[in-house]
C-alpha cells in the first residue's frame, strides 16, 4: 500500500491540491507491494462510479503522472508524490 499527496490539473486553473491517493491491489502484491509502493514504470488504471483514470509511476515509484476523470467533470492532468 501506498499513499500519495496529489494534484490535479485544469486547462486554466494550473496544478491545484486534491485529495491524497492510497493505492493498494490485493490480490496482487508484485503490483503494489503490501509494504511498499508500485515500481517505476507500473501503470495503473482505474473506472468506476468515483470516476476513471490512468497513471504511471516513476523514481522507484515516489511519484505518478497521468490522467483522471471525475464525475461530472472533463478530464485532468493527475498527479503525485508519495507521502512519507
Amino acid at each position: 500500500m501506498a499513499r500519495y499527496e496529489t494534484e490535479i490539473h485544469t486547462g486554466g486553473g494550473g496544478w491545484q491540491q486534491d485529495t491524497p491517493l492510497t493505492l493498494s491491489i490485493a490480490n496482487r502484491s508484485q503490483v503494489v507491494p503490501n509494504d511498499g509502493r508500485p515500481a517505476t514504470g507500473t501503470t495503473v488504471t482505474w473506472n468506476g462510479d468515483s470516476g476513471n483514470g490512468a497513471v504511471t509511476f516513476f523514481d522507484g515509484g515516489t511519484r505518478f503522472e497521468g490522467t483522471a476523470q471525475f464525475p461530472g467533470e472533463g478530464p485532468v492532468g493527475y498527479r503525485g508524490r508519495l507521502d512519507d
